[in-house]
């Protein structure tokens, strides 16, 4: 990863108080991280730190936009990325066992040793977190469906040829008990 350096902050030399670091991503971004769902991503991430003694208070905001294939027909849709996450950084001696221990997927230990923070993760994961889960066709202004109506035909199709098999087979084995 060429850009593995850029999600590095040096927190070390920061004096207390809040700094604010940008980062924009594209796809080649999400390509390095091995997600192809995202197409013709174009995110902005503004990280305001708030450093104090012996932790960081971290807030996320994610803005931008890309593209995803709707769920049902595969249209591709295009989303508008928005979304704030907040992350508090703990300073302490054994972060590995205090980690495994965190209930709060918020909170994260580091070693009082460190002197860089690497984001490139948890900035991946909040914009996949600012992706919906469900991805559908929005309905137009009239409320009517705008899925691609030849693929949910073939689908509806497939669905009631898999129905009538599954019914057939289903009480199959039980034809052999009539005739006893």
């Amino acid at each position: 990863m060429a850009n593995r350096r850029e999600f590095d902050i040096a927190f070390v030399g920061l004096k207390p108080g809040v700094h604010e670091f940008n980062f924009d991503l594209d796809d080649k971004f999400f390509a390095e991280k091995g997600n192809t769902d995202l197409s013709h991503t174009k995110a902005h991430i503004k990280l305001l730190l708030d450093k104090k003694s012996g932790f960081m208070l971290l807030k996320f905001e994610v803005g931008g936009s890309t593209e995803v294939n709707c769920d049902r027909c595969g249209n591709p849709l295009h989303l508008d990325l928005w979304d704030e996450f907040n992350m508090v950084v703990k300073m302490v001696d054994n972060p590995e066992e205090m980690n495994e221990q965190e209930e709060d997927p918020d909170i994260l230990y580091i070693s009082r040793t460190e002197s860089h923070l690497h984001i490139s993760d948890l900035v991946y994961e909040f914009v996949l977190l600012s992706v919906p889960m469900q991805r559908m066709c929005a309905p137009d202004e009239q409320g009517n469906d705008t899925c691609n109506q030849e693929v949910l035909q073939k689908l509806r199709e497939m669905e009631e040829r898999t129905s009538e098999n599954n019914a057939n087979s289903l009480w199959k084995g039980l034809d052999k008990f009539k005739e006893n």
